[in-house]
């Protein structure tokens, strides 16, 4: 009987080991996405104003006419660009003892409205709730172009799987948009999930190394992320960037 129990101890021990050895690794290996050490702004550029059309007919009769315009959406606006990066083994002053240039980059680059910390360990998909919300926060009240119809959140929206950190997030689950490459959608490339970390939105962009984007220049990431909806509104929200790399 004491041979079953002391098999028993050790099972159980043998258990309780493996299990923090799994926790531990899981803390080790799997950071939270940090800031960029730096970020350069190498264009800023809009839609130039379309001039008006002349009509001019004579008195006495009445035209009928058909219009048609591409009008910049104020709305919203896009962030796209390169990343470079490599792995490191640092102190606290950010001494190197070793690092790994990377050959390509692959991850995932985040924005946000929030300009404390954001919470990695609640990082999940958002949902029409909290989207919904986000479209009060920031004005969006066109029901053609606000969050909640620019991301799909239907059960159809489709990305690949991801992790965040160490918070794994299935495929398939988040809200979602393609951004354009070479003038329309291709959903292989430039996913864009909406996530959430039960107090604010974040946007995430997976990393594509080296591939065409909206305009047929080569690009690593591309997102659009809202901005402040009132007519009103004449300023510009800032948003917070972190990255992810491997």
């Amino acid at each position: 009987m004491k041979k079953n129990t002391d098999k028993i101890v050790l099972l159980v021990l043998l258990i309780f080991i493996g299990v923090v050895v799994l926790i531990n690794f899981s803390l080790i290996s799997a950071v939270d996405p940090e800031g960029p050490d730096d970020l350069t702004v190498i264009d800023n550029e809009t839609k130039g104003a379309v001039s008006a059309k002349m009509i001019n007919i004579t008195g006495g009769r009445i035209a009928t006419l058909n219009l048609n315009a591409t009008i910049q959406d104020p709305r919203w606006k896009a962030f796209v660009g390169n990343v470079t990066g490599k792995f490191t083994l640092d102190d606290s002053s950010g001494s190197t003892i070793y690092d790994w240039t990377l050959s390509s980059v692959t991850g995932r680059v985040y924005a946000t409205r929030n300009d404390t910390s954001v919470t990695w360990g609640s990082i999940n998909c958002s949902n029409f709730t909290s989207l919904e919300q986000e479209n009060i926060n920031m004005n969006h009240s066109n029901a053609d172009d606000n969050i909640t119809s620019t991301f799909n959140t239907s059960a159809g929206a489709t990305h690949n799987a991801l992790y965040v950190g160490s918070k794994y997030i299935p495929a398939n689950t988040c809200p979602t948009l393609n951004v354009y490459r070479n003038g329309g959608v291709d959903d292989n490339y430039w996913e864009e999930m909406a996530l959430y970390d039960t107090v604010n939105i974040v946007y995430a962009a997976i990393i594509d190394d080296d591939e065409i984007g909206f305009d047929s220049n080569t690009y690593d990431f591309q997102m659009i992320v809202p901005e402040n909806g009132l007519p009103s509104f004449t300023g510009a929200t800032a948003y917070y960037i972190y990255l992810e790399l491997g």
